[in-house]
């Protein structure tokens, strides 16, 4: 049978099957404009007037991580580790979908359906909350985090979804890294520096806490030293690779 490679009708299967799921709509979606509008009217009317733009402002910006993280750090484990456990990934190769080009058409449905999320997201607080206005140098630095940030997440997800093959375990952790994330990242109302010491060193390796915390110091221009989260990136990116790895050597025992 000739190989299949990746199309548009792949694409547009697996935005159907992101689409499909109520939880991505929601938390990806829906629940960043809603803590975005709580968090900012509740802290921010007990701060001094001279410093709410840019508490607002700060908080508008930790809450876009809750977009890549929502989608596909939480959604995209969950349907893919339902497809592993039904056999689909299988029955894909046997209509002679190579599994590249398969894999290559969900990380194109997730940044499309992540583009439409961060489009309506970043809409709604440009209308509903009154914050600074950022350098366009800042902006696109921030969007670049964000898909960086998505590809790393798939390829955590993608490996923790094959290393346990079935959906209840898989959502038990990837729930446990969201909310671990949003606690030590300063993304739940305590800031890292008022956590114990050894979550403060957890968070100094994830780059959402450099996002969350020092990207309002450059958000309308300046200076900033991007070697903290450029590590970070890089720490985050291997240990992401590194469990990809894994889960290809067990999968390729498990078929030995």
């Amino acid at each position: 049978m000739k190989e299949k490679k990746c199309n548009l009708n792949l694409v547009l299967y697996e935005i159907r099957n992101i689409s499909g799921n109520f939880f991505v709509h929601f938390f990806g979606i829906v629940f960043p404009i809603l803590m975005s509008l709580i968090l900012t009217k509740s802290v921010g009317s007990q701060v001094p007037e001279a410093i709410r733009p840019e508490v607002v402002t700060s908080i508008v910006i930790s809450m876009s991580l809750v977009c890549p993280m929502a989608i596909i750090l939480i959604g995209y484990p969950a349907n893919y580790s339902q497809e592993v456990e039904k056999g689909v990934p299988l029955r894909m190769r046997l209509f002679g979908y190579r599994e590249k080009s398969v894999i290559l058409a969900k990380v194109i449905a997730q940044l499309v359906f992540l583009t439409a999320a961060l489009g309506i997201f970043g809409i709604a607080e440009v209308i509903l909350i009154d914050m600074q206005k950022p350098a366009l140098s800042s902006l696109l630095c921030l969007i670049g985090c964000l898909y960086l940030l998505a590809v790393i997440f798939f390829i955590l997800s993608h490996a923790i979804a094959n290393i346990l093959k079935k959906f209840g375990p898989t959502f038990a952790v990837s729930m446990t890294l969201y909310f671990l994330i949003m606690i030590v990242c300063g993304m739940m109302g305590v800031s890292t520096e008022q956590l114990p010491r050894a979550l403060q060193v957890v968070a100094d390796t994830l780059p959402m806490t450099y996002i969350c915390n020092d990207f309002i110091d450059f958000w309308q221009g300046g200076s900033y030293n991007f070697v903290p989260l450029i590590q970070s990136f890089l720490f985050l990116g291997a240990v992401s690779g590194i469990l990809l790895l894994f889960a290809s050597y067990k999968n390729r025992r498990a078929i030995g």
